[in-house]
């Protein structure tokens, strides 16, 4: 009987994943997660200095955990 997939943290289905490497579903599910995972990132171009991130409120926001909603 295999685990839970969707229930395992990427950790845990990494470390499952490299233990049992014949196994595709396990495979794909990681790579679900992941993608997931990549889908809520904001894009940031590479900063010039700290004082540059003020320039991205999008990123404050999503770190503030505001999800980009404006006040």
């Amino acid at each position: 009987m295999k685990p839970n997939f969707q229930e395992m943290s990427r950790k845990e289905l990494r470390t499952y994943v490299l233990a049992h490497r014949d196994d595709n579903d396990a495979f794909y599910a990681l790579a679900d997660k992941i993608s997931a995972e990549a889908a809520n990132k904001v894009p940031l171009p590479p900063l010039k200095s700290l004082d540059d991130i003020e320039n991205y409120p999008e990123f404050l926001d999503k770190l503030r955990g505001n999800s980009g909603r404006k006040e």
